[in-house]
């Protein structure tokens, strides 16, 4: 496999196997598309890039978590359509990333009260409560609803959020999930809500529109989700036969956000992007939330090894993937695709430049102060003001 060969997913012909992955671009405002959005994502279609990911989409209000996310509804979809239609101008394919917040839904005040698994205590979600029956069924809808307007819209893909303890991530999670229903217990029960979303996103999307998901390997946490129960969803969302392609992902917004970055942890940049209490927190605790962990290239690969082995899905390799090596590496590990986020924002035409000279790595330095901006400003990467 050559990564610049044009490449299948589910549906949809891309023409090449780099995707630009979902990093929230902080461009919408009141829920709908600006010029701004439109722009961000035109940039990595006229760099390259075979698909690129709209981060992020709720399902519902209280599934945001930033009062200006888009929240699928009818009046964001002539927004929706204008993007699309400037990607595919560029002979990009776009995907929408589509879920719902849960427990990390109040970290910036999306204005409604969050859900949860369960009741717990964490470092940002206040007010919250439990999610019942009726939510989960009411949420499962939301997807599918969501789905069938992306169809609408002209996407060509959706890539629907298992990861970071947002909603269905935090059922899987048994420090998180401390239910005693059918939802909660062993990870047949655990599982029961996101294979449920899956299952509702496949009716809706048919064969007209490509569905991914993105999935936790580990949240980096003790008494967590860890690796063998991520084999195990795999497998079962395989078996279900809901998705086109995994995207493997790690960490936890909410008690461990830099187990998926890696490299630096800039806390006073994110401090100093944070309303108070907050600001003061970070300040005074924040090299215990925000860990540093060492950087090093494809750095999610040794765990997603032990999920490409165990199926038979198409799988995207995401983390630490900067230069044409790393690329050439994971289709040869039998991953059909790559994602690349912060080298993008460093670099946003990085994927034709390696086409050209297989040399070129992108410039990120990994340093990790493009993640405050998400809060302060627009999304960028520092070294691009």
């Amino acid at each position: 496999m050559n990564v610049f060969e044009e490449a299948a997913l589910g549906p949809v012909r891309l023409r090449n196997r780099v995707i630009k992955s979902a990093t929230y671009e902080n461009r919408s405002r009141n829920g709908l598309v600006t010029d701004e959005l439109i722009a961000f994502h035109e940039r990595f279609a006229a760099g390259g890039v075979g698909l690129t990911t709209v981060a992020y989409c709720a399902v519902a209000p209280e599934g945001r978590t930033d009062r200006h996310q888009i929240v699928w509804r009818a009046e964001a979809l002539p927004g929706l359509r204008r993007l699309t239609d400037a990607v595919h101008a560029h002979g990009a394919a776009v995907s929408a990333q589509i879920g719902h917040a849960g427990p990390v839904g109040l970290s910036r005040g999306a204005g409604a009260v969050a859900l949860t698994p369960s009741r717990f205590a964490t470092p940002v979600t206040v007010p919250a409560r439990t999610a019942t029956r009726a939510d989960l069924e009411r949420i499962v809808g939301q997807h599918a609803d969501a789905v069938r307007m992306a169809i609408g819209a002209g996407f060509d893909a959706v890539e629907i959020h298992l990861g970071h303890h947002y909603l269905a991530s935090a059922f899987l999670s048994p420090r998180l999930n401390r239910r005693r229903d059918e939802y909660g217990g062993p990870l047949e029960n655990r599982a029961r809500f996101p294979r449920a979303i899956m299952r509702a996103v496949r009716e809706a999307a048919g064969d007209r529109i490509a569905v991914l998901a993105k999935l936790n390997l580990d949240d980096g946490v003790r008494r967590g989700f860890a690796l063998d129960e991520s084999v195990a969803v795999a497998r079962l969302l395989e078996e279900d036969g809901t998705v086109d392609a995994l995207e493997m992902t790690a960490g936890s917004s909410l008690l461990n956000p830099m187990y998926l970055f890696t490299g630096d942890a800039p806390v006073r940049e994110f401090a100093a992007a944070m309303p108070q209490p907050l600001r003061t927190g970070l300040r005074l605790a924040g090299k215990r939330f925000l860990r540093e962990y060492p950087y090093t290239d494809a750095y999610l690969l040794p765990d997603a090894r032990r999920v490409r082995a165990a199926i038979g899905l198409p799988m995207v390799l995401l983390g630490g993937v900067t230069n044409r090596a790393t690329m050439d590496l994971a289709l040869s590990e039998g991953f059909a695709f790559v994602a690349m986020g912060r080298a993008l924002l460093a670099d946003p035409d990085l994927v034709d430049r390696i086409r050209a000279d297989p040399g070129v790595r992108s410039r990120c330095d990994h340093r990790n102060r493009c993640m405050p901006t998400i809060y302060s400003d627009r999304s960028h990467c520092v070294l691009n003001p």
